[in-house]
Order: structure tokens, then C-alpha cells, then sequence
């Protein structure tokens, strides 16, 4: 578990499916534009259904058992509000992964998806080895990208027709950051500049993963960042 202040990542778990699904439904027209789709199977490919949420769980459980992937839920004052994984962890020359998030619309403007973004940063980065983290994040999704940039990311380009969102391939923005970059931590970042009055507006909803802000993972139904 990850924790600051009211904000806690822990581990996604089978149990949490009720509350997760209800924080899903409520936030169905908050989220639907940044979420990962499907795209229509070719002639020579395979059918591919969406994940059930056993399913998904058992999936990111699977790839963590891997080294792959770190999937979290995040809970705001004791009750879960939205999920953040660090998908696509590569290891050998690179140590890279990219994170992908959501957040549910009534907390937003609170700080917690900065919050969130900067424990599983430090995490990775302090514990777990990583050297690079990326964020992939659609152009218009203006909420998603003042989270990263309110962190520091460097934005470094554009990827066209990136990941399959909301029913179309769509472009992403990349932002990235790297361990030189926060050798205080991004935690710490994060909270100077919430001292000095950098805060202003903020909204989070977000592509999970995909990166999320992007992502891309196969059995996360979320895909905002």
C-alpha cells in the first residue's frame, strides 16, 4: 500500500468488484470519451470481447505475478474512487513502463490524481527499478494532461492513431519523465508546488492506461487517462 494523506494505493482486488462497478456506472458520461475500445476485428484476426471484471483482476493479477504490471485501486477518505496501473514495465536496457488512470468526477479538482501519479512514480522509481515513466495522453483531453503537467512530465510528441478510444484510433501526446529528473521525488515535487500556490483548477478524468492516460492493456476496460 502507498499512502498521502487522504490518498491510498493498494493493491485491485476481487472483492472490490461492487464498488468499482458502481463508481463506473456513475461516472459513465464523465469517462466514456477516454476509454479504451475494442476496434472491429479484421477479416484474418480474432473476435474480441471486453473483459468481465474477474476477468480484468485476474488478468493485471497475472501480469504482476509477471513483473509486468502494477495494478492499483485508489481510495480517497477511506472509499475507492478511481484505479491507476503502471502497465507495459519493460526491464533489460529500457527499465520503462507507462501509467494509465481514472478518477471518479466527484473528487476531482482535490488533488488526488496528482497524488496518486506521484506515489506510483516515486514507487517505481525508488523500489521497484524503473528508470522511465511515460504518460500517453489524447490532445483533447485537457484535465488529464494538467495532471502531468502539473507533476512536471516532459511533453515529448505526438503519436498518431495511437490506441483504439471511444471507438476510433486516435492520436496521444506523450509525457515523459525519468528517476534524474526527481531525485527528491515527484512526491515531494508535487507537494512544493502545491505550497507555493501552483495549484489552481484541476480536473482528472483520464485514459487509463494504456497507457492510460493511455493504455492499452488487454482486460482493463478503462483506457483514461
Amino acid at each position: 500500500m502507498l499512502a498521502d494523506g487522504d490518498v491510498v494505493l493498494r493493491p485491485i482486488k476481487l472483492r472490490d468488484q461492487r464498488v468499482w462497478r458502481e463508481v463506473n456506472r456513475r461516472n459513465r458520461d464523465w469517462l466514456r470519451p477516454w476509454e479504451a475500445t475494442i476496434p472491429p476485428p479484421t477479416p484474418s484476426g480474432p473476435i474480441v470481447h471486453r473483459p468481465t471484471y474477474r476477468q480484468m483482476v485476474r488478468h493485471l493479477r497475472s501480469e504482476a505475478g509477471s513483473g509486468r504490471m502494477l495494478p492499483f485501486v485508489i481510495e480517497y477518505q477511506g472509499r475507492l474512487v478511481g484505479q491507476l496501473t503502471v502497465a507495459g514495465i519493460t526491464w533489460g536496457s529500457m527499465c520503462s513502463g507507462h501509467v494509465g488512470y481514472w478518477v471518479d468526477e466527484a473528487v476531482a479538482g482535490r488533488g488526488v490524481m496528482p497524488t496518486a501519479v506521484a506515489l506510483a512514480v516515486d514507487h517505481c522509481f525508488r523500489s521497484v527499478g524503473l528508470h522511465r515513466i511515460e504518460v500517453c495522453i489524447r490532445p483533447e483531453n485537457r484535465p488529464s494532461r494538467r495532471v502531468v503537467e502539473k507533476l512536471g512530465f516532459r511533453e515529448e510528441g505526438l503519436r498518431p492513431r495511437y490506441l483504439h478510444i471511444d471507438g476510433a484510433w486516435r492520436d496521444h501526446l506523450v509525457y515523459a519523465l525519468t528517476a534524474e529528473e526527481v531525485p527528491d521525488g515527484l512526491l515531494a515535487r508535487w507537494h512544493r508546488a502545491r505550497s507555493r500556490g501552483a495549484q489552481h483548477t484541476e480536473g482528472d478524468s483520464g485514459e487509463p492506461d494504456a497507457a492510460g492516460n493511455g493504455r492499452s492493456t488487454p482486460g482493463n476496460p478503462v483506457e483514461r487517462s
